[in-house]
């Protein structure tokens, strides 16, 4: 039996463990590298196997950095099953194509740039997107359902169950029994696991007993604000922009998860009359369908989230205005707006998508404000902003940051450090292996150190790109 890190491996993007054991082939997660240039070039030579060979997926979520190359596989040859949750296999009806027409159109204004550029050249290579639509819809027909504590066996030498990793709608922590010949290894595999009391999933699920773990550490290194500031600072970031500046709020955000949790955290707090009048814009062609899928998977909401549903719908005369953009025009029409707005967009690291124009008519004016609500990758447009840049390149113009940029950790999906321990906790014993991945260096060598110390686990590392482990 052999393991080897594909992805995810000291970075966050591009999420993908390849498993191999009596000919038998298959992968877990297939994700796209995120933030800049290299992330491109990554994951155009990110196969180093033959997708041909590979049997089946275990997919843990639907987010495009665990997700995204699933239709390029299958472009490669990939044939096989890609096993998901049902609320999974609905939000990648939507945002996998989402995600290919991004491509297609990011691929046309790099071909007319490059054709005024280079005017003169008669054999400039055209750049072509990862997959097109017509392809990611192809792929889609390969997604099965599978339902959260079904173990089910994609092959004679496999067990699986799914369990709810309390990350966004449909997200799973895998638990795999690998048998070899007369003996079985038990790996688990994280996924993205929620921070506990987030809001509208369920807490992540405990698992008891692994022989080999992979553990996410995307915020490994350090603990989220708890609720009850975070929500003070998104209070006073918003009224602040709004009533006292008379400018626009911005926010990045995931249009799964984020989108609608930034919804329901909005709506709360105008319940409580810590907000007044709103116009909410959700500027994202798929936030409507993501929105309607999860209102789908109602039995996968958490109490709150339940509570906050009922309310919208016993109130129509009263409560926030929320307006779901989904033509170009529409999206055009809100960049004229000066004041008085909150727009909601895609992508959540500000690297493509409808953000980016919001961000060029909204970054230079002092009186609006940036909200920052998840993690930034590495070398992306969204973690220049909270790194500090004064000045930022968008869609290669040069636009100036005057606008106020507020970073809101609390809001993230992932487990901070405490929670990620917590998680562990429930393990009876140690693992035979623990691998930490999914973070950045500094985040998993921070994690790693801290499982060792506090929890006493001895085999503990964190793997490198490419790097292959024997078991």
């Amino acid at each position: 039996m052999q393991l080897t890190f594909l992805g995810a491996a000291g970075e966050v993007t591009g999420s993908c463990f390849l498993i191999e054991t009596d000919g038998l082939r298959f992968l877990v997660d297939c994700g796209m590298f995120q933030g800049g240039r290299e992330a491109d070039k990554k994951n155009r030579t990110a196969f180093d196997f033959d997708p041909k060979t590979i049997d089946f997926v275990l997919l843990t979520h639907a987010h495009i950095d665990h997700s995204g190359l699933l239709p390029r596989l299958c472009v490669w040859g990939f044939k096989g099953p890609v096993y998901v949750t049902s609320a999974t296999n609905d939000l990648l009806q939507v945002m996998l194509k989402d995600s290919a027409h991004i491509q297609e159109k990011e691929a046309e204004w790099r071909n007319k740039d490059r054709r005024g550029r280079h005017a003169h050249s008669s054999s400039l290579q055209e750049y072509a997107p990862l997959y097109t639509v017509a392809q990611a819809e192809h792929f889609l027909r390969q997604l099965q359902n599978i339902q959260y504590d079904a173990e089910f066996s994609p092959h004679p030498a496999v067990r699986c169950n799914f369990r709810d990793a309390g990350h966004i709608l449909g997200s799973a922590i895998i638990e795999l029994w690998l048998t070899e010949g007369n003996k079985t290894k038990k790996i688990v595999f994280s996924g993205d696991l929620g921070q506990p009391g987030h809001p509208i999933v369920r807490d992540p699920t405990p698992i008891r007993h692994a022989d080999i773990l992979l553990v996410e550490s995307t915020y490994g290194n350090r603990l989220h604000r708890n609720m009850f500031e975070t929500l003070d600072e998104l209070v006073y970031a918003i009224n602040n922009t709004l009533i006292e500046k008379n400018g626009n709020v911005i926010i990045p955000a995931f249009t799964v998860g984020r989108t609608q949790d930034l919804l329901f955290l909005l709506i709360d707090l105008y319940r409580a009359g810590r907000l007044g009048d709103m116009d909410i814009y959700v500027d994202s062609p798929m936030a409507l369908a993501a929105t309607d899928i999860t209102m789908k998977h109602i039995a996968l909401l958490d109490e709150e989230a339940l509570n906050a549903i009922q309310w919208m719908s016993n109130n129509d005369g009263k409560k926030p205005r929320i307006h779901f953009i989904q033509d170009v025009e529409e999206s055009m029409q809100l960049n004229t707006i000066r004041h008085g707005a909150i727009i909601i967009s895609a992508s959540g690291m500000c690297d493509a998508g409808r953000i980016k124009h919001h961000l060029k008519y909204n970054l230079g004016c002092p009186e609006c404000s940036i909200v920052i609500t998840g993690f930034q990758a590495a070398r992306t447009l969204g973690r220049r902003l909270v790194d500090g840049a004064k000045l930022v390149k968008i869609f290669g113009e040069d636009i100036p940051v005057r606008a106020e940029i507020f970073t809101i950790g609390g809001l993230s999906a992932h487990a901070d450090q405490a929670a990620l321990l917590d998680w562990l906790r429930h393990f009876k014993k140690a693992p035979e292996k623990t691998f930490v991945i999914h973070g950045e260096h500094t985040s998993a060598m921070a994690l790693q150190s801290i499982i060792q110390e506090r929890l006493q686990w001895e085999q503990v590392s964190v793997p490198e790109q490419k790097s292959v482990v024997h078991f």
